[in-house]
């Protein structure tokens, strides 16, 4: 993976000396033919590991996506809150206002102006040689203001804290979104060169779109089938859950969700619910992980999962032989 400081991926593609139509081209006696940079198995290679670093930033991005969200939310919360704590705060400004100029009434002006001038609650209270007559009600009104003018620091304090964090992550996720570009663009430059290298297909895929799931599942997981196979020929949208374009764990999420049950956003978060079950022991519906947790699709049966592929594919039915075999690390049911 890239690191953040914008370290680019390098490009290992043969540009050649010349351009190739279809067919063949002679050329004239003496000069050699390009030799490409790598051959279709080292294509292939770097094909996969670029499968994996993509996958893996894709869902770094969507965690740092739903960090940002949270933090937002919080952001929103907190300004709420605020605003309700300053209409408390005026209101018993008032109130202290009030009684504070009913007391000293008669009594020395000064001292009156400079608690009704204080910038701070508690110095209202330090003065406790001047308000030490007022009634016990009085005195808890003005515990209760100062009490509240520092809730209402307190509160912009965090608000603010939350807000710089949001912004932080909202950092964060605009550098995933860049290098999972650039992951993106290495891949159709290789694939433009050895078009027959993709290691995810083994030639079993179906991306036709629309179908219907018709299997063996029932409940929950025959209707989140039945909505992943609805989905089928939509393209993977990075980043994306619905309803034009899915990643991965968007795909996942909505599908189990259209059955009322309530997936993490993340393959990081997904992982973590439901109960893991063996291999041997799949059943339609159950989701799929790979790739260090970079990739997650739902099993159909017959040794065959539906999933978002990757940028440049569409969503579709595969086989779990080949490359998904090699990546595969454990199921879970939700």
């Amino acid at each position: 993976m890239t690191d953040n400081g914008g370290r680019r991926t390098a490009r290992r593609i043969v540009t050649g000396l010349g351009v190739v139509a279809a067919g063949s081209i002679i050329l004239p006696s003496g000069i050699a033919h390009a030799e490409p940079e790598q051959t279709q198995e080292e294509a292939e290679q770097r094909l996969a590991e670029l499968q994996e670093e993509a996958d893996s930033v894709v869902q770094d991005y969507n965690q740092a996506k739903e960090d940002y969200d949270a933090a937002k939310k919080k952001v929103d919360e907190l300004e709420k809150q605020v605003g309700d704590e300053e209409d408390r705060y005026n209101e018993l400004r008032d109130k202290v206002a009030q009684f504070a100029s009913a007391a000293y009434q008669g009594t020395d002006v000064g001292s009156t102006t400079n608690i009704l001038a204080s910038d701070d609650p508690s110095d209202i209270l330090d003065q406790s040689a001047d308000i030490g007559y007022l009634s016990e009600s009085q005195q808890a009104e003005l515990e209760e203001f100062a009490g509240s003018s520092e809730r209402l620091i307190k509160l912009k304090q965090e608000a603010e804290d939350a807000l710089k964090e949001a912004e932080e992550q909202k950092e964060e996720a605009e550098e995933k979104k860049d290098e999972v570009e650039e992951k993106i663009a290495e891949q159709e430059e290789l694939l433009a060169q050895f078009p027959g290298a993709d290691p995810t297909d083994d030639g079993s895929v179906d991306s036709s779109g629309g179908a219907t799931y018709t299997g063996s599942a029932s409940g929950s997981a025959a209707t989140a089938l039945d909505f992943a196979y609805a989905q089928i020929g939509k393209p993977y949208v990075w980043g994306g859950a619905g309803p034009d374009g899915f990643d991965c764990s968007g795909l996942t999420m909505r599908a189990w969700g259209a059955a009322g049950v309530s997936l993490p956003r993340t393959t990081y978060g997904q992982a973590e619910v439901g109960q893991r079950v063996s291999r041997d022991a799949l059943q339609p519906g159950d989701l799929l992980f790979f790739s260090d947790l970079g990739h997650v699709g739902m099993y159909v049966g017959n040794n065959q999962m539906v999933h978002a592929p990757r940028t440049g594919k569409n969503i579709e039915i595969t086989s779990l032989a080949g490359y998904w075999d090699g990546q595969y690390q454990f199921a879970v049911r939700p």
